[in-house]
């Protein structure tokens, strides 16, 4: 079900960047406004961004390539030790 929702998800990303004209093609944006997609080429930065970011206190962050949200790693060791710490 979820490679299902994934799948759709990503044809849906895909019809709307070859719907706009070649030239105001970004190929990163939201689907229905929700869920974030970005088919840009992977660069270091964006992985770090969303994979490793200290900075950023959420946990669920765009992801570098591909449809749906990373996990902010450095946010979410940070959540877990404040729950289990009450």
């Amino acid at each position: 079900m979820a490679t299902t929702a994934i799948v759709t998800l990503a044809g849906v990303a895909l019809a709307k960047e070859l719907r706009t004209p070649p030239e105001r093609r970004r190929w990163h944006g939201s689907v229905a406004g929700l869920v974030p997609y970005d088919f840009r080429r992977p660069t270091v930065a964006r992985f770090r961004k969303a994979w490793w970011n200290p900075s950023d206190e959420r946990v669920l962050t765009e992801r570098d390539w591909g449809v749906g949200w990373a996990v902010n790693l450095p946010s979410l060791a940070r959540f877990v030790r404040a729950v289990v710490a009450g």
